[in-house]
């Protein structure tokens, strides 16, 4: 039976206030009060003009850059070390997908790896801040503007996060946002588009209420989707945005915990590396060895605690693959990741408890090589 589930929602807040309200008054669907206010508010606190809720995080990526013009023949760079959901809207879309490999020190998007893979077609790099560390947003805004390249921000595992002082979010085209059950914070289902630019807020507006004209009722004069998000999800939203910084702070705490009681053991942690705002959306480690994760993993799921491999490259996989094309760093991360338990209702004893069973099972891995390798030292005497 699992006691430690690798995410669980905190809901202690205005959640079912708000969502009464939406009972109460009728306003269940994408009318109403809080979808606006949602999009002001999280607009603001990012640090951001313009905020376009949508009804998840991968349509927000795929209303990104269809806003953006992004279509057949284009390229788009996008990091290989990534959820699904970063990629398959470019291919929707009839652009290609060029993949990236990443940075061994943070994990995130490798700069240099972009610069070598710009050709011609390239259109646009969508920046994917992985498990709450940001990318490198000084390099790649740096190289977009050298080659006149459009920048979208996944920030679905990064809210609050900060590069340089700055939220992330706030520095590309079009950020992209999810808020779903296992995010910081949460709507159930739901996602956000956010850009400074008011003509792409006004397409993104558009085309995710069905290319409606502003001026001439049930009048469409675009082809455009219908990516809404209901009022009581938005309500939800309101409710989780107040607490964010609640939910952040606890966070670093249990990462703190993490990195204290996790001291010796040979297991690498996902730490912050520059000038940055790591908010730990997941607690991450790599082990020694890659064929040591699943045992481990068994391991602990046997003692009710709840892990998860970190993400498989996205080149790898059949839809994908079609030439053979190695990306190391990507291809060792998502061999030997593992990411813990990480929310915000969890006390310190529960995470000493976790690395206690990751001790017991590192001691028991090296007691057993120190007997296998005593039995081959004794054959060859």
């Amino acid at each position: 039976m699992i006691k430690y589930h690798v995410y669980m929602p905190s809901l202690t807040g205005n959640e079912k206030k708000y969502v009464n309200e939406c009972l109460d008054t009728t306003w269940i669907s994408s009318r109403g009060k809080f979808v606006s206010e949602f999009e002001e508010n999280f607009s603001k606190y990012i640090g951001v003009n313009h905020g376009v809720a949508v009804c998840n995080g991968t349509v927000a990526i795929h209303l990104a850059l269809t806003a953006l013009g992004i279509g057949e023949g284009d390229e788009v760079l996008v990091p290989t070390f990534t959820y699904i959901a970063s990629v398959n809207p470019i291919k929707q879309l009839g652009a290609t997908p060029v993949f990236v490999d990443s940075d061994e020190d943070d994990w995130q998007i490798s700069p240099e790896d972009i610069e070598r893979k710009i050709t011609p077609k390239t259109k646009a790099i969508i920046a994917v801040h992985l498990y709450g560390h940001p990318c490198k947003m000084d390099k790649i805004m740096e190289i977009a503007k050298k080659h006149n390249l459009l920048v979208v921000e996944d920030c679905a595992e990064a809210i609050g996060s900060e590069f340089n002082g700055k939220k992330v979010g706030s520095f590309g085209d079009v950020a992209c946002f999810s808020f779903f059950g296992n995010k910081t914070m949460t709507c159930g289902e739901g996602g956000m588009c956010l850009t400074n630019d008011p003509t792409i807020y006004n397409r993104l507006a558009k085309l995710k209420s069905q290319g409606l004209s502003e001026d001439r009722e049930y009048w469409h004069d675009m082809i455009g989707y219908n990516y809404r998000m209901t009022n009581i999800a938005a309500a939800i939203g309101c409710a989780q945005l107040e607490q964010v910084q609640t939910f952040i702070d606890k966070k670093q705490k249990i990462a703190g915990w993490y990195k204290k009681y996790l001291k010796g053991v040979p297991v690498t942690l996902h730490e912050p590396k520059g000038k940055v705002l790591h908010t730990y959306w997941m607690n991450s480690i790599l082990v020694e060895k890659g064929q040591n994760r699943e045992e481990l993993r068994k391991f602990l799921r046997e003692a009710g605690i709840e892990t998860r491999p970190t993400f498989y490259p996205v080149h790898t996989m059949p839809m994908y693959s079609p030439r053979f094309t190695s990306l190391k760093v990507a291809e060792d991360i998502a061999l030997r990741g593992m990411n813990l338990p990480s929310y915000p209702a969890l006390k310190e004893e529960d995470i000493k408890y976790i690395c206690d069973k990751i001790k017991e099972f590192s001691c028991r891995k090296n007691m057993l090589s120190l007997a296998v390798e005593g039995m081959q030292k004794a054959l060859l005497m």
